[in-house]
């Protein structure tokens, strides 16, 4: 691999026309992804594409908002985590951007506990998910930090916070990621600016947000390279060294091999 997109959602529909083009194109441009479940159901589809491609891996959770009925069913979740490919438990977290905070708080905290002690049961990273929900969400990841340590790990996926909330993750060894939005948005320069290399991650949250010059087109995840490209034009760093540091930022994480 040269480029990895640590956030795609290739087991979601629209992708079915041309699979196996989308998957070419990785492989011309040495990329590799970590496709993402939402649910039960497309985290086992992510699951049986990582198991099929050797530059796929799996992140399995449910997200906190997109169908508040579902819990998280760690039985079933446990016969997943079997594979090899599982490299992440989520996407989880706090959504108040899409939820009523009064009416949805004890849900959403429940269902991302029940997630964070999954990940440190099984020694998984997290894959954050969250909108208007920063300082509640590093509110409970804190005090498991200071039991755990080490062991609490992931990365902040989509990241639109301010510096500050920023710094608190990385403290607590939290990565941030970025998608295409920061190649035609400069609401995200001062916090890739400012972040440590090694606490940086690119992703397209595909087929979400494609990056200039695909705006407005199906995302997916050979694009992450411009990612990457403007991640080191906003930093003023050589492009080599910032592929590479992504990368291995990456693997050390997830523990995916090259």
């Amino acid at each position: 691999m040269k480029y990895i997109d640590i956030h795609s959602h290739l087991n979601l529909p629209g992708y079915e026309a041309d699979f196996e083009e989308v998957i070419q194109r990785m492989r011309d441009t040495n990329t590799g992804t970590i496709v993402v479940g939402t649910d039960f159901e497309n985290s086992k589809l992510a699951v049986e594409l990582a198991e099929k491609y050797d530059n796929i891996w799996a992140c399995v959770g449910v997200h906190p908002v997109d169908d508040p009925s579902r819990m998280f069913e760690k039985e079933k979740f446990a016969e997943l985590m079997q594979s090899p490919k599982v490299v992440a438990v989520g996407e989880c977290g706090l959504d108040f951007f899409h939820a009523d905070k009064a009416a949805d708080y004890e849900r959403q905290k429940n269902l991302f506990i029940a997630q964070i002690e999954f990940a440190l049961e099984y020694d998984k990273p997290l894959m954050i998910h969250s909108r208007a929900g920063y300082p509640e969400l590093l509110d409970i990841l804190e005090p498991f930090k200071q039991a755990h340590g080490d062991k609490l790990r992931g990365d902040v996926h989509f990241f639109a916070g301010t510096l500050e909330e920023a710094q608190r993750f990385w403290k607590i060894g939290f990565s941030t990621s970025f998608t295409g939005v920061i190649t035609f948005a400069r609401n995200y320069d001062e916090v890739i600016k400012n972040a440590p290399l090694e606490m940086l991650m690119s992703e397209t949250d595909a087929p979400f947000v494609a990056p200039a010059p695909y705006r407005g087109k199906r995302n997916e995840p050979a694009y992450v390279q411009e990612v990457v490209k403007k991640i080191a034009g906003i930093r003023g760093e050589e492009l080599e060294i910032v592929e590479k540091a992504l990368l291995s930022n990456a693997q050390k994480l997830f523990g995916m091999n090259a």
